[in-house]
């Protein structure tokens, strides 16, 4: 048994952050415009988007969330995980390809020429406070983890974990977002992929651990605990609207190569979660027979990654917890920094602005996001613990989500909706939230997240629909919608005017390198601390992603 971290552990994690430093250091003199910045430069292949939209959707949070609802309530909280795979599909089918021709620099540049400058700038401002919170946190998330599970200090763990974050994206924007993104993934699969096979043998097998579990483990929803059928249906419907509005999220849409690649995407994204659910969270039940009667629950996933796993590979557990929420952060980062640049900074300069000038900009928002997020996860640190802050932030997405998202789908789906009634929607279903939030002092039911996920939504779509029917778009708004949904009429995936260009793969030797390095990095770590003998599977696991690189490697060379 691993009771704490070893030198090799601590050698693997500073490896690792060496690593993510490199590729953002590979991309930092490659950004010429914020187009490449901020878009990509809209050649990024389907697998590459894929693996980051997966990869930005989840972080730490997600391991210590669903472990604690497994080993507490059983299969409702795969259920939850895996409600993920019918929402990814269906964001990717209805909008993926319209995202792709709607933006190209910013996620909300299109509300503009949809809606008018109020309304953009309604969302901007609107958009960035929630995502700031979600951010801080998931970086407190991180920072709890990996100190009260794993022993690894607090402070330490958020302030390097932020740290990193900005340099790789300041210094190379999407595109070492999303290079950093697929390594982190490596690093992710190659750490957790052993621990179902490691705790089912721990706990004497699969017909132990089934022998072991409660009857109402078997359940698809716990209505006693707070999941009934309509709590999963409320989960779907913010599922869906945050895997198809969020600004991080909507990136990856818009920045693939084609129409097709869009998609794509989103297909990959179902696939992985249907895999990585079972993955990720099985040893929940198997640790019902060999950690049983755990006093504080939050710590299921650290104290199985303690139990059974060998020397080193615990280090790359808590790389692939950094990797999680990394890959989140550094997508919103990179994200929010596209809207302060593009709508708000560029908005408020009139005179026409260099792209050297922007790139500039876009380098310093990121650097400001970055701060922002850590100092109000410093601030939480001397408030309150994960868990309130969890039910707190369900409850505001519920709130703001609905009436953000739906004006903004609606605007690429039907020229129906006109600007009155977006604003008027927007702005309805936010205040019909709050007063339900504020009666909920004295009806706890109206702050419940599936009431006010409904509610809201509701109230928008009632007060959308209404308002453009009595005032519709006219004269030269009416115009302008028109020639807006013209972009989605023909199949062409350069019908925008823009020649078609084909997939820049330019980045597949730093991904072969990054994989090969953090796999040397495990084998050197084990075999000079503690030997073969003790640690046989991680110097296996570092071959594997040895033999992963050499095929980026050869793919590479092929290409070229």
């Amino acid at each position: 048994m691993t009771n704490g971290l070893a030198v090799a552990d601590y050698a693997i994690i500073a490896g690792f952050f060496a690593v993510m430093l490199g590729i953002g250091f590979y991309f930092s003199g490659r950004m010429k415009s914020m187009s490449q910045f901020f878009g990509g430069g809209k050649q990024v292949p389907w697998w590459l988007g894929g693996v980051s939209f997966f990869m930005v959707s989840f972080s730490a949070l997600a391991f210590v969330m669903h472990s604690e609802m497994v080993y507490k309530y059983g299969m409702v909280s795969l259920v939850l995980s895996w409600l993920a795979v019918p929402a990814a599909a269906l964001s990717a089918y209805l909008f993926a390809r319209r995202w792709r021709r709607v933006a190209e620099t910013s996620p909300i540049e299109y509300i503009e020429v949809r809606y008018g400058s109020g309304m953009r700038q309604g969302l901007a401002w609107l958009g960035l406070p929630t995502r700031l919170l979600d951010d801080s946190l998931k970086l407190f998330a991180i920072g709890t983890v990996v100190s009260a599970g794993l022993g690894f200090p607090f402070e330490t763990a958020i302030i390097l974990c932020a740290v990193i974050i900005l340099c790789y994206t300041f210094m190379g924007g999407l595109w070492a977002a999303l290079v950093a993104d697929f390594v982190q993934f490596a690093v992710l699969v190659a750490a957790v992929i052993v621990l179902p096979f490691l705790s089912f043998s721990r706990a004497g097998g699969v017909r132990n651990v089934l022998n072991a579990m409660p009857e109402s483990f078997f359940n698809p929803t716990c209505p006693d605990a707070g999941y009934p059928f309509v709590y999963l249906l409320c989960y779907f419907v913010l599922l869906f609207l945050n895997y198809s509005t969020s600004w991080a999220l909507a990136q990856r849409y818009y920045s693939s190569e084609n129409d097709r690649s869009a998609r794509k995407v989103g297909y990959l994204v179902a696939v992985l979660y249907l895999i990585g659910t079972s993955i990720f969270y099985l040893p929940a039940f198997a640790a019902l027979v060999f950690l049983p009667d755990i006093a504080n629950t939050k710590d299921v996933y650290p104290l199985i990654c303690r139990t059974v796993l060998p020397v080193g590979m615990l280090g790359m557990v808590i790389a692939a917890m950094f990797s999680a929420t990394m890959s989140t952060l550094a997508g919103d980062y990179n994200a929010v920094s596209s809207v302060l640049t593009n709508d708000l900074y560029k908005r408020l300069h009139k005179r026409d602005l260099s792209e050297k000038h922007l790139l500039v900009v876009g380098r310093i928002n990121t650097v400001i996001v970055g701060l922002i997020v850590l100092g109000i996860t410093l601030v939480m640190r001397t408030l309150q613990g994960s868990g309130d802050l969890f039910n707190t932030m369900a409850k505001v997405f519920g709130l703001f989500l609905p009436p953000v998202a739906i004006p903004m789908l609606l605007g690429m789906l039907t020229p129906r909706i006109s600007a009155r009634g977006a604003q008027a929607g927007l702005f309805a279903g936010i205040i019909a939230g709050l007063a339900a939030f504020v009666l909920g002092a004295w009806h706890p039911v109206l702050r419940r997240a599936e009431f006010l996920t409904f509610w809201t939504a509701g109230v928008t779509l009632l007060v959308m629909t209404v308002v453009s029917a009595r005032m519709p778009d006219t004269g030269e708004r009416r115009e302008q919608v028109l020639i807006f949904f013209k972009r989605f009429e023909k199949d062409d995936p350069g019908a925008d005017g823009v020649e078609k260009k084909s997939a820049d793969t330019s980045f597949l030797p730093i991904i072969a390198a990054g994989i090969a390095a953090v796999g040397v990095i495990l084998i050197a770590a084990v075999l000079l601390t503690c030997g073969l003998a003790e640690g046989f599977l991680s110097v296996c696991i570092g071959t594997a992603l040895l033999v992963v690189a050499a095929g980026f490697w050869i793919a590479a060379r092929k290409l070229r």
